[in-house]
């Protein structure tokens, strides 16, 4: 049965919203292609859950929040995240639009781009054009579809050839207004021998009514380039987050996912990296906790194009009372591809009997000289382990969470930014009930 999508606008409404915003033609021909195809597309298949029967039509309407020009006057909701950052290179999203952008002067002496989207289509217009929608495209589902149509704020970064940044650049990602639509869409290109850490937040507001959070990335790492990209979404239990993740990358480029998954309602997180070149190499590093009555659904994927390509995939994640989690690890090597090597290790730790977690390790090899291998694990906290730690004097409560925390610690330990760590493990101990 193919559940009909609600279109949350139509095509005139959609055109005008795109004309209202001084974008080009190219972009309101796209975004209104993009509306119609939403209309006719299926749902994604969610390897055992129906998304159809998630709360997924709640997209709400465009709605901008007014600019700010300090950060002492950001929203409460996120004032954490972004105290000590005066001078950072930052960009800040509430709801439908940037509120603040920031770009340090001695990166842009360097030609490095970093602003919201929605500006970057109109100043960088061929940079954006030739990327835009070629990874992350609107004909894999009705929910790419909706998002290339219904797209706002966002990121674009461009790094130019052979600059390489040692400080990460950030944003932040705020709903926090329950009829406003929230789907940015971040774009990086890392020009050829450049380097970039890029780090970002999704947060929520207070809300108690249903919002979706549909969002995309797409990211280019051109020859010789180096991209880690750490991402958090911590966003509140009525938000359903929709998330899907691309790289390319060129020969002899590198791509690190580091994606920190705390939210606390359904998720579907897609992440994929594109070996097409020769000597490329990928590494995604994936931890997720669930509570409650969540249903969480993440694929990570390396598709091996290029010969002598080598992909790395970790994923941790602790259920806790009601949750359910499909946990999904798939290598795909490419005829041709020879001598590429890929790996993945998927685990889930239970820390309640009505707590569910699948594990699904996929190897799909279509080249015989390659070497690959998965793991993967289900299973409860070792009692042996409790009562070995108990036995030394900790109480059984101390002892669980530090089993919780080693478990987890080969995820963790990997953020690049000591502040985000500790958020990190801070998000942990919430989740946890600790």
């Amino acid at each position: 049965m193919t559940t009909q999508t609600i279109l949350p606008v139509n095509a005139e409404g959609l055109s005008e919203l795109s004309k209202r915003s001084n974008e080009p033609a190219w972009l309101t021909e796209k975004r209104l292609n993009a509306l119609e195809m939403a209309a006719e597309l299926a749902l994604p298949k969610l390897e055992k859950m129906r998304i159809e029967r998630w709360d997924i039509q709640n997209y709400g309407s465009h709605k901008v929040s007014d600019a700010v020009t300090s950060l002492n006057d950001v929203p409460a909701s996120i004032q954490e995240l972004v105290k000590d950052k005066e001078d950072a290179s930052l960009v800040i999203q509430r709801n439908s639009g940037t509120i603040y952008t920031k770009l340090s002067p001695e990166l842009a002496a360097q030609g490095v781009i970093f602003t919201d989207l929605q500006t970057a289509v109109k100043e960088h217009e061929e940079l954006v054009k030739a990327h835009l929608f070629t990874v992350t495209t609107p004909e894999e589902s009705s929910v790419t579809a909706l998002h290339a149509a219904l797209w706002n704020g966002g990121v674009f970064l461009y790094v130019p050839k052979n600059v390489e940044i040692s400080v990460p650049l950030q944003a932040v990602m705020l709903t926090d207004e329950e009829d406003a639509t929230f789907a940015p869409h971040i774009l990086v290109i890392a020009d050829t021998n450049s380097s970039v850490t890029y780090v970002d937040n999704y947060v929520s507001g207070d809300s108690t009514k249903a919002i979706v959070h549909n969002g995309a990335v797409e990211v280019f790492a051109k020859t010789g380039a180096k991209v880690r990209y750490a991402t958090i979404h911590q966003l509140g239990e009525h938000v359903t987050d929709l998330s899907y993740r691309r790289a390319v990358l060129d020969n002899d480029a590198s791509m690190e996912w580091i994606v920190g998954e705390m939210n606390s309602g359904d998720t579907m997180s897609d992440t994929n990296s594109i070996l097409k070149g020769s000597g490329s190499t990928s590494d995604s590093k994936i931890i997720a906790i669930g509570s409650g009555s969540q249903k969480l659904n993440y694929s990570t994927r390396a598709v091996h194009h290029g010969k002598n390509t080598s992909s790395q995939m970790i994923t941790r994640a602790v259920m806790r009372e009601h949750a359910t989690a499909i946990i999904n690890g798939i290598t795909k090597i490419e005829k041709g591809a020879t001598k590429s090597d890929g790996q993945q290790t998927e685990k889930v730790l239970m820390l309640s009997p009505k707590a569910r977690g699948d594990a699904n390790p996929i190897l799909l090899i279509d080249e015989d000289d390659v070497t690959a291998g998965h793991a993967a694990s289900v299973g409860q906290v070792n009692p042996e382990q409790v009562y070995y730690l108990m036995s030394r004097g900790i109480s059984r409560e101390i002892a669980e969470s530090l089993i919780i925390y080693g478990f987890l610690a080969p995820v963790v330990s990997e953020i690049p930014l000591e502040g985000l760590q500790t958020q990190l493990q801070s998000l942990i101990e919430r989740k946890l009930g600790q």
